[in-house]
């Protein structure tokens, strides 16, 4: 782990997004930012997700005085409505019979949030994926194996949910894991962190 000048934070408790991190082989914490995820009336996919990634990104600033704070957030969009995080499997086997033979968007929002300022980086990276023709069977089936119910779309890409789709189309594959790394590495790079 390379050692920072500053304290390095990922606003998030996803495993996922930690995993992905990890990667950069930097020092870092993780803190919660635990907000309200409830879109607002009349927020576009695209507001919706910037304006969380910032939010996390100030809640989780206040902690951390003098540091560098990692937040995201991501949805799905099935015909220009938003969807979230199934939940449970209800609603996940629902989420996926709608996936099904579809074309499903991600919205992942990134935010680089520098607390000794409260000046930040901000910015979108969105994803296409193109799904299979489902069965209720293939659905069940995966879902037992994954249960992927706090996934947005319902799926992890990273492991078994990559056999779900026909085609993926977008220049970031890991945004659809919930953190884009090639505009995070750029964004680290204008705060002159150095990265391998």
């Amino acid at each position: 782990m390379q050692k920072l000048p500053r304290k390095l934070v990922l606003g998030s408790t996803s495993p996922f997004r930690k995993t992905l991190l990890e990667r950069f082989r930097l020092a870092f914490i993780t803190d919660s930012p635990d907000i309200d995820e409830t879109p607002l009336q009349g927020e576009s996919p695209e507001e919706y997700v910037k304006r969380l990634s910032l939010e996390k990104a100030k809640v989780v600033a206040m902690r951390h005085p003098d540091a560098l704070i990692i937040a995201s957030d991501q949805c799905s969009i099935l015909s220009g409505t938003i969807r979230g995080k199934p939940g449970n499997h209800e609603n996940a086997v629902q989420q996926l019979t709608e996936s099904s033979g579809q074309r499903v968007s991600f919205l992942t929002g990134l935010c680089l949030y520098d607390s000794s300022d409260n000046s930040y980086q901000l910015d979108l990276v969105p994803f296409h994926v193109d799904f299979r023709e489902l069965s209720h069977k293939e659905i069940e089936s995966y879902l037992k194996a994954e249960e992927p119910y706090f996934c947005a779309g319902s799926f992890k890409s990273e492991g078994l949910g990559v056999t779900l789709f026909k085609r993926l189309q977008g220049d970031d594959p890991t945004s659809l894991i919930g953190l884009p790394l090639i505009r995070l590495s750029e964004m680290l790079r204008e705060k002159e962190i150095l990265l391998p």
